[in-house]
């Protein structure tokens, strides 16, 4: 741009430098060099060297490796290492720009365009402790939700089977992202599917895949799904949810809502495009895959399943009933009639596991009841509870000769009465005393024996007010003058 001309039409410098993008100054030097004369300078600009160059290539390397997540400070050390010695500000300009072109040229983007009956895509989405599973049919997008108690591979496979059943087929591939419940191992970047997943997969008759680790650009149908059903679906209705089928029937409603409008991306009701797809999905097979989940025990008498050699407690209530044990983990999952009814950890064989809450409670230590068989020992119970403990500290304490020492305290109830008998027990069980001799002796003291309790409060009296004196009173030298006054007077 002609900055002459710029400032013979606009009349300002300021004017003209912001219309040519140049300093007013600039605008002024040029005019007035061609007003005496002198032809305008036009100046080439070449490349400037900067103070970054000797790393840029050292930048450029780690923002590739990391896939441009490094940030400038932590890129930082390694630049100063190297020999940079600029500022700090100058390095996040060169980070900045490496960046820019690790994104321009890291990848060409093509667009997706799948084919009838090709592809379904599932993942999962969690909101709140409420876990959904999301599937889109890419061709005619068709949105699916259902809700799972969980994310293991029974309820993965009996949702996944759900779907077929409301697509009304089978899609050729089935693409996941990498869930962990429908696969093995990962050697050299390639997944290993789960055998039961494969056997699921041959049942129905598709081919599983399995997206890019770390690429979202490949799942990204799916994940807009997730984000959509999250937002318009749980967010707004999870409150008024009280179970997982209310959820599932809210879930319903709204699959059909949405499929029934127009899709952005595609300008078409993909229910009207299902109706065209479902001519080429492959056809149901004639009977549901059977998905175990874990393995059948009967309950024992003692509330208890064995598994794996070791045993785990059920509630007692259940006891006789038919569970269903799996492992999650490092747990082990006990279910009855579709219902979690005990979560233990995996222990080794030959241990067990027990929670309190299966019995009504903590375990109480046993207690054997005492159940007399002669006619000495049914007559001594019969002095009640004091007896009892008599007979229980005894028989603890080693007293070899208790049952002739029972039938002597027995024959002193005819002689001294009943309460009398049954006081001396107590005290001899308070001092640990357990002949007949120490009771008799106790019943000769009678009721003048003292009576050992415990402290007591402190006692608190008023007593009388009396003269006081100071400690400097009794010091010697006034003790020494006190004498000698005392002397004086009685001279």
């Amino acid at each position: 741009m002609n900055i002459v001309d710029r400032y013979r039409e606009l009349g300002s410098y300021r004017a003209a430098a912001r219309a040519c993008g140049v300093d007013h100054k600039t605008v002024k030097a040029v005019v007035e060099r061609v007003e005496r004369g002198e032809t305008e300078v036009v100046r080439v600009s070449r490349p400037r060297a900067h103070n970054y160059d000797d790393v840029a290539e050292l930048v450029a390397e780690r923002v590739r490796k990391t896939g441009g997540r490094i940030t400038a400070k932590r890129l930082l050390p390694a630049a100063r290492a190297a020999g940079y010695a600029g500022s700090d500000r100058n390095f996040r300009r060169l980070v900045a720009d490496a960046k820019r072109t690790w994104r321009r040229d890291r990848r060409t983007f093509r667009p997706w365009r799948p084919g009838p009956g090709e592809f379904l895509v599932i993942d999962y989405g969690t909101w709140g402790g409420w876990k959904f599973f999301c599937a889109v049919l890419a061709w005619s997008r068709v949105r699916f939700v259902r809700f799972t108690r969980d994310e293991r591979q029974p309820a993965t496979l009996e949702v996944l089977a759900e779907c077929f059943e409301t697509l009304g087929g089978v899609p050729a591939v089935v693409l996941s992202d990498r869930i962990a419940c429908l696969r093995g191992p990962i050697v050299a970047d390639r997944v290993v599917a789960h055998p039961n997943y494969v056997r699921f997969a041959t049942h129905y008759g598709f081919r599983p895949d399995w997206c890019e680790a770390a690429d979202p650009e490949s799942k990204g149908v799916v994940e807009h799904l997730v984000g959509y059903a999250e937002t318009d679906l749980v967010v707004p209705g999870c409150d008024d949810w009280e179970s997982l089928t209310a959820a599932n029937v809210a879930a319903v409603g709204w699959c059909d809502e949405v499929n029934a409008r127009v899709h952005s991306e595609i300008a078409a009701v993909p229910a009207a495009r299902l109706a065209d797809e479902a001519r080429v999905l492959r056809p149901l097979p004639s009977l549901r895959a059977q998905i175990e989940r874990g393995q059948a025990r009967k309950v024992d008498r003692l509330s208890t399943v064995r598994f794996a050699s070791a045993r785990y407690s059920v509630p007692a209530r259940l006891v006789g009933e038919q569970v269903r044990v799996s492992v999650a983990g490092d747990h082990v999952l006990i279910d009855h009639d579709d219902v979690r009814v005990a979560e233990h950890p995996l222990i080794a064989p030959g241990e067990v596991s027990i929670l309190d809450d299966h019995y009504g409670g903590p375990r109480t230590p046993p207690r054997r009841a005492v159940r007399p068989r002669t006619k000495t020992e049914r007559e001594f119970l019969a002095l009640g509870p004091p007896a009892e403990a008599f007979l229980r500290a005894a028989a603890a304490a080693g007293q070899t000769r208790l049952p002739a020492h029972l039938a002597d305290i027995v024959a002193l109830e005819a002689a001294h009465g009943r309460d009398v008998v049954v006081s001396a027990l107590q005290r001899s069980l308070l001092f640990r005393r357990f002949t007949s001799g120490d009771v008799r002796a106790i019943i000769a003291a009678g009721p003048h024996a003292p009576t050992p309790v415990g402290p007591g409060a402190a006692l608190d009296t008023d007593l009388p007010a009396v003269p006081s004196r100071n400690l400097d009173a009794y010091a010697l030298d006034q003790l020494g003058s006190d004498t000698a006054g005392s002397d004086e007077v009685s001279s």
